[in-house]
């Protein structure tokens, strides 16, 4: 039976758990930068996908790289060896500082894996040490460990009590971990940005600091690049910004280009898994695999970082123009093409509708913060029109 145009909605809140606060409106197609609505409306997308859709929407490199996948082999379970999955592996390792790959769905389970990997190397190298320092404010999933480790209380406490083995420090403090390691930590756990915790950069030596205290320790240093990641920043990684190199990385949203797919990268120091200790069904599949590496060979050969850099920092002068023609923004921060405006008081759900009402997509990030994550290949002219839009919002508020 066919669905009349206005029944999507009612049928989503008929069918689905009540987990999403989703906006009004229905997209069924994509195009670069642009996505459709159900009623033919036309939107410039500065969320892409929460910050997946890096190349945009259905990017012929990706499209025919799915299709080949597609007609050639779909899935066949980590018991064989498959090409693509090889060759992804081989592209990241060969533009990192890494030596060893486990391929998983998200952004959260190769958290979780990071995790898992920490606590082995502690088991081994340091006594049974097992707790993880991770930071306020955080961001690191949503399995039942990773809100431990996420270090907002919003999300734990529907679920406490929460698993053992996580302490939440000050983001940006030094001292704080420094204090709260023990003889039970294996490893420190940031993001290089924060990203859902407020877009919040920290000082330019903090990365630096922790890298010499792990160092110090003989403690691992995992950096979540789930969100910062592929190119986010202006760098590949956000952790070539600070001039250091962490133990353990982890990826996700960017790097399949709007297909799901995560990675955990170790350097050969802490590459303790062995055969049983970890895997997944459906981690690493080909046509995953297929995706990233199309997406990831595309922003290696065409400089994207590079772009990302100059149209990144054209955006946040246009914010932080705005900023000094509306009282009502009090901060604007942010690097490459992650930005985010934060207001003085909390009218972030209004902005949205607004915004959406004109056609521009944006995040709602805290109830008087708006965040931005445009896919990585907007030019200057698609930032002069998100702009003119927010203005004309900005200017109701």
């Amino acid at each position: 039976m066919a669905t009349a145009v206005n029944d999507w909605q009612e049928l989503e809140h008929r069918y689905f758990l009540s987990t999403f606060k989703r906006l009004p409106v229905t997209l069924v197609r994509g195009r670069g930068v642009a996505v459709w609505d159900d009623a033919g409306k036309e939107y410039l997308d500065f969320v892409a996908g929460w910050a997946v859709n890096s190349l945009g929407h259905c990017h012929p490199v990706v499209v025919q790289a799915l299709v080949e996948q597609a007609n050639t082999l779909i899935h066949t379970s980590n018991q064989f060896y498959t090409v693509p999955q090889i060759r992804l592996a081989e592209l990241l390792l060969q533009n990192s500082c890494f030596n060893k790959v486990f391929l998983s769905n998200s952004g959260t389970e190769a958290n979780e894996g990071a995790v898992k990997l920490a606590r082995k190397y502690g088991k081994l190298r340091l006594g049974g040490a097992f707790e993880v320092i991770t930071t306020v404010d955080s961001f690191h999933g949503r399995t039942l460990a990773m809100v431990a480790a996420t270090g907002q209380r919003k999300f734990q406490q529907p679920y406490v009590p929460m698993p053992s083995g996580f302490v939440n420090v000050e983001y940006d403090d030094i001292d704080a971990v420094q204090k709260a390691t023990s003889s039970r930590t294996c490893a420190v756990m940031v993001e290089p940005i924060q990203g859902e915790g407020g877009v919040n950069v920290p000082a330019e030596d903090y990365l630096k600091r922790l890298r010499a205290w792990c160092d110090e320790k003989g403690i691992l240093l995992i950096l979540d690049e789930v969100q910062t990641g592929v190119g986010r920043t202006g760098a590949l990684f956000a952790y070539q910004h600070f001039g250091i190199e962490p133990d353990i990385m982890t990826l996700a949203k960017g790097l399949g280009g709007g297909v799901p797919i995560g990675a955990i990268l170790s350097r050969n120091k802490s590459a303790v898994f062995e055969p049983g200790d970890h895997g997944s069904t459906f981690g690493g599949n080909p046509l995953a695999c297929a995706a990233a590496y199309a997406t990831l060979k595309f922003i290696l050969e065409h400089d994207i970082p590079a772009r990302v850099q100059r149209v990144g920092q054209y955006f946040h002068d246009r914010l932080r123009q705005l900023k000094e023609e509306f009282d009502l923004i009090v901060d604007v921060r942010g690097r490459g093409l992650l930005q985010a405006i934060e207001f003085n008081r909390e009218v972030a759900d209004e902005a949205v509708a607004a915004c959406l009402d004109r056609g521009l997509l944006v995040n709602r990030l805290k109830p008087n913060a708006l965040r931005f994550m445009p896919p990585l290949i907007i030019e200057e002219q698609d930032v002069d029109r998100a702009m003119d839009i927010l203005k004309e919002v900005l200017a109701t508020l």
